[in-house]
């Protein structure tokens, strides 16, 4: 069931709004038992690798394109570190528009590349990284006359708020900490807004801790200060200067709450952790959740890491995103004759 179907009464949407939907949403929460017991928490991953573009996305996209066909919008545009233009390129091709998608040249993992190109997407390299090509794309919308879906398009925030109702359905309360990767910082404004919607509506008494995990070489959120030229390898969140930055520092802050950095290395260590102990295999950026847990792990920080604290991690991003980057940490394949012999030695 899409997020417009499943909590349609939530969102503002009427019988003129386009039944937009490709099934999104209604992602996996599933219980890490191994990596929580070695971290002396619950913890629990949030999979929105599952969507149908394979990354959080398609959640605020939906209603993106609904409200933007409501009002008469014949094309789209976005500027975009990989996820984003997949998104708005799927839905393009199932609502039959045309779309135009901004990358930084060369700064885009290649699966998200790939999916742009098959939806079939006008993609568009410009130089320079994503905060030119997010301002290229504010103003041809404004010239052209076509929708922005962007997070700056607010129907984004909107329905990514149905990840935190999902959570809260699924585990009957709020978790105690809610870990997630920060980009453009727009979904962990929208996770809070969640969490509070449940709250003043009473369907749940408490609410989490927001924790927002950026990379060191694209952190201007937890370093307090300016990136111009962002590098990571967690492309998804190669951001330097958040569109959502005021309202994601609202969210830690009334959350008591707070954002952490972790180092690429660190969140590759994290990927491997997470693939090899858990069967889960997420892009680099998803990964900063893990790695930022197991950095407080090892601080030994109880105030910032309770023993036994309900913990979400959001991983927002399926894997397959950006293979390259995995197949570079990992042994290749053993290469043997075609003699059994040989398997029983290499299977020793």
């Amino acid at each position: 069931m899409g997020v417009l179907k499943r909590y349609g009464k939530y969102l503002p949407i009427s019988e003129k709004t386009p039944a937009v939907n490709l099934e999104e949403g209604s992602t996996p929460l599933v219980r890490l038992d191994r990596i929580g017991g070695e971290l002396g928490i619950e913890l629990w991953a949030k999979l929105e690798g599952c969507n149908p573009s394979g990354s959080f996305k398609d959640r605020g996209m939906v209603l993106a394109f609904a409200k933007a066909l409501e009002d008469g919008a014949r094309a789209f545009v976005c500027a975009s570190t990989g996820n984003t233009s997949a998104s708005a390129a799927a839905y393009a091709a199932h609502v039959g528009a045309p779309c135009y998608v901004l990358l930084p040249s060369g700064k885009v993992a290649l699966g998200k590349l790939a999916q742009a190109l098959i939806y079939g997407a006008r993609v568009i390299a410009v130089e320079g990284n994503f905060d030119r090509a997010l301002e290229m794309a504010r103003e041809a919308s404004e010239l052209k006359k076509i929708a922005i879906v962007n997070s700056v398009n607010p129907y984004r925030i909107i329905s990514q708020k149905s990840g935190a109702w999902e959570i809260c359905e699924a585990l009957g309360q709020a978790p105690d900490l809610h870990v997630i990767p920060v980009g453009n910082a727009g979904n962990i404004s929208a996770y809070w807004a969640g969490y509070r919607d449940f709250n003043v509506w009473g369907r749940v008494s408490a609410l989490p801790k927001m924790i927002g995990i950026q990379a060191e070489g694209a952190a201007p959120l937890a370093t307090g200060k300016p990136c111009p030229n962002p590098e990571t390898v967690a492309t998804a969140i190669r951001i330097g200067n958040p569109v959502g930055a005021k309202t994601a520092i609202e969210a830690v802050s009334q959350s008591d709450g707070f954002f952490e950095t972790v180092t690429d290395r660190e969140i590759l260590d994290a990927q491997k952790m997470l693939a090899s102990r858990a069967g889960i295999f997420a892009e680099p950026a998803s990964c900063t959740t893990l790695a930022g847990l197991v950095k407080l792990a090892a601080a030994n920080t109880a105030k910032k890491l309770p023993q036994g604290a309900k913990t979400v991690i959001i991983l927002t991003g399926n894997g397959l995103k950006d293979p390259d980057t995995a197949i570079s940490q990992v042994e290749p394949p053993v290469k043997i004759g075609g003699s059994l012999e040989e398997l029983l030695e290499v299977m020793a």
